[in-house]
Order: C-alpha cells, then sequence, then structure tokens
C-alpha cells in the first residue's frame, strides 16, 4: 500500500463537506411540508409518495457501493461526482411539469445524495487524527439534527414566500459551492496503488435489486399490499435469493463490495448492530410521537410536528458534547452513558398514555434525543478508528448503511 501525500486546505475542506452533508441531509426533511402544494400543481396524488420513497431507496442503496469505490479510488473524485449528479438531480426536480418527472429526477438526486453523506464522514476519518475525528465527527452529528429540525420550518416558509421549486434550486449554488471548495481545497488522496483494480460487478449486481426490493417492501407492506400475500412472497423470496447470491459472490471476490471478514470484527458488528437499532427505535419515534400527540392529546398538527424539536435539540448538543467527551474518556465510557440515555427515553415513552401533559413528552423526547447525540458520532468513530485508512471507506458506509436500513424499517412501523 502506498499513499500520495499532498496538501490538504483544512478549512476549505471542512467548509465544502458542511456545506454539502447540511443540504443533503437537509433534503430528507424540507419536501414534506411542500407535498400538498406539489400533489395539487402536478397532479399525482396516487403516487406522490414514490417522491419521497425514490430519494430514499436510491440514497440508501449506492451507500455500500461507494464506500468501496472510494477505498479504490480515492474519496474526492468520488466526492464530485455525487455532488454534481445531486446539483444536477436537484436542478431537474425544479424544472419537473408532472409527478412522474418528479420522481425519476428525485431518484437522481437520491444518488448522489448517497455518495455525499458517507464520503463527507470517510474524508473526516482520513484528514484528521483519531483524537480529531471526535470532535468533528460530533459537529456532523449535529449538523444531522439540525436539518432535522429546520427541514419543515424552512420548507413551508419556502413554499409559503417564494415556490416549491426552490426547495431544489438551493441546492444548486450551495452544490456548486461545495464541489469548488472540496476540489481547491482536497489535496490528499490515499489511493490504493495497483496495476489492476478489480471491481467486483457480480457483487453490484446482486445488491442493488436486493437492496431495492428489500426497501420497496418495507415501505410498502401493509400500505399496497398485505404483509402475508402473493406480492410480499415474491418482493421478500427475490429480496432472500439476491442477498444470498450477493454473499456467495462476495466470499469469492477479490475486493468484495462489502468484505464479509469484516463481521469477524467485534467492534464492526457490534456498532452496526447498535446503528441499525438506533436507527429503528429514532425514526419510529419520529413517526410514532406525533401521531400519540393528535389521536390522544388531542393537540393541533403544528404542535405535534414541533414535538421532534425538543429530541433534536438534544442531540445537536450531545453530539457536541459527546465529541469533546471522547476526547477525555474512552468511546465505551461515552457509548454505555449514551445508551443509558436513549433506554431510558425509549422506557419512558413506552409508558406515554392519556395523562400524559406536553411538557412531559417534550422532555421524553429530549432524553431520547441526548442519548442519540452520544451514540451516533461515538458509533462512527469507533469503527473508524478500528480499521486503517484503507479501508475507511468500507466500514464507514457499512455504518450509514445499516442505520439507514433501521430507519427505512421504522418508517413502515
Amino acid at each position: 500500500m502506498q499513499m500520495e501525500k499532498k496538501a490538504v486546505n483544512t478549512k476549505l475542506v471542512l467548509t465544502g463537506l458542511i456545506i454539502g452533508m447540511f443540504f443533503s441531509s437537509l433534503e430528507q426533511t424540507i419536501v414534506g411540508t411542500a407535498m400538498p402544494t406539489i400533489i395539487g400543481q402536478l397532479n399525482g396524488f396516487t403516487i406522490f409518495a414514490w417522491v419521497t420513497t425514490a430519494y430514499l431507496i436510491a440514497s440508501t442503496t449506492v451507500v455500500p457501493i461507494v464506500g468501496k469505490l472510494s477505498d479504490l479510488y480515492g474519496r474526492r473524485s468520488l466526492y464530485l461526482l455525487g455532488t454534481i449528479i445531486f446539483t444536477i438531480g436537484s436542478f431537474l426536480c425544479a424544472t419537473a411539469t408532472s409527478m412522474e418527472q418528479l420522481i425519476i429526477y428525485r431518484g437522481l438526486q437520491g444518488i448522489g445524495g448517497g455518495m455525499i453523506m458517507p464520503l463527507s464522514q470517510t474524508i473526516i476519518g482520513d484528514i484528521f487524527s483519531a483524537e480529531q475525528r471526535a470532535k468533528w465527527q460530533g459537529v456532523f452529528g449535529a449538523l444531522f439534527g439540525l436539518s432535522s429540525v429546520i427541514g419543515p420550518f424552512l420548507g413551508g416558509l419556502i413554499v409559503d414566500h417564494i415556490s416549491w421549486h426552490w426547495i431544489f434550486l438551493i441546492n444548486v449554488p450551495t452544490g456548486l459551492l461545495s464541489a469548488i471548495l472540496i476540489y481547491v481545497g482536497l489535496k490528499h488522496e490515499a489511493i490504493r496503488k495497483t496495476e489492476k483494480v478489480n471491481i467486483d460487478y457480480l457483487g453490484i449486481f446482486t445488491l442493488i435489486p436486493g437492496i431495492v426490493l428489500l426497501l420497496l417492501g418495507l415501505t410498502f407492506g401493509g400500505d399496497k399490499f398485505e404483509w402475508v400475500s402473493l406480492e410480499s412472497l415474491l418482493i421478500f423470496g427475490s429480496t432472500i435469493v439476491f442477498i444470498a447470491l450477493f454473499i456467495i459472490f462476495e466470499r469469492r471476490a477479490v475486493e468484495p463490495i462489502l468484505d464479509l471478514s469484516l463481521f469477524k470484527n467485534r467492534v464492526f458488528s457490534t456498532t452496526n448492530i447498535l446503528g441499525f437499532l438506533l436507527g429503528l427505535g429514532m425514526f419510529g419515534a419520529i413517526m410514532f410521537v406525533p401521531l400519540f400527540m393528535q389521536g390522544v392529546l388531542g393537540v393541533s398538527p403544528t404542535k405535534a410536528g414541533s414535538t421532534m424539536t425538543p429530541m433534536m435539540i438534544g442531540m445537536i448538543l450531545s453530539s457536541i458534547i459527546g465529541g469533546r467527551l471522547l476526547l477525555k474518556f474512552r468511546f465505551r465510557t461515552v457509548l454505555t452513558f449514551g445508551m443509558a440515555f436513549a433506554t431510558l427515553g425509549f422506557f419512558l415513552m413506552s409508558m406515554m398514555d392519556g395523562s400524559t401533559t406536553i411538557f412531559t413528552a417534550y422532555s421524553f423526547m429530549a432524553i431520547l434525543g441526548i442519548g442519540m447525540g452520544l451514540v451516533m458520532p461515538t458509533l462512527m468513530i469507533a469503527v473508524q478508528n478500528e480499521f486503517p485508512k484503507s479501508q475507511l471507506g468500507s466500514v464507514t458506509a457499512a455504518s450509514t448503511f445499516f442505520r439507514s436500513i433501521g430507519e427505512r424499517w421504522a418508517s413502515r412501523f
């Protein structure tokens, strides 16, 4: 293994990553507020759910593939490609004249967004030492929480005062700025020098349909078709077949998309399991609590939507503080405290009933957010510190991927 060493302008790189990651994560929440207006103008009520589904499926599917490719070809070129795809997809979304067009363009936008998210965290792992990663991964965890808080508000503001098209157009100048900053600032690449790069095409061509079918089943199961039905059997049965083929091919591949031997590492296996469970729990809470607030406590939709704010504020603050704590304590200590807060938050939420006050619900959500903010960045730091930089793309993408699968699963329950 040889490393190509060049200067890195850390300030430019960080600024570019912050802009790119913030706006790509913002895209997951900002569109929901604008959907009634978009549906009214594009006349696509029967298929409007695909506007969100296309983005989520595309962004989740591309994650493990881009992680491995970044280990082979370097982060810079793939990050720039992802940013360009995201920017073009955003521009096309703003020009859509039908719901079908918007869905296709959202899928393209999702591919770019799915490349930006894991590569941002991988680049942080590349350019900083193990100690410095703790600080910056905490900041990026806070950015994710911040985008979740202001996304719906910003979407409503843009729709009310400008036009829904600007929900997508806003990504064009920010995407170009992010790409320019990364292009200029990131000169250091950890590229593997080999005479021939072996791309795992069989792994790619079995993983993509396996993930797509799984996410389609989780998204529409119990809605478009019954869980116990012929459609369900075909979708999930095909998922099992493709995943089984993927595993077979990965065991034989020279450069597997997902090296199965990584699961022999206790830190890798544990962090991915915890990431999946926390993604499942967090998005389960996001789906459940607003319904509980409206259906049981009888609050308005606006007030019910604000229930997420205490959780995200807790998550933002604890992500930043957790990064600082990791400079003084072992990651297991911070992770234990975070899991304790998250477990307490989930337990308290399970005790809510008709006598629960709004303030109490807010308090429970804040406790859960504190736990999430401590755990999420810590899991990423733990897995990055366990492996050499030559594998950072793969392990970082795997961590993002398993958490995303948990989030998508939670959205159906």
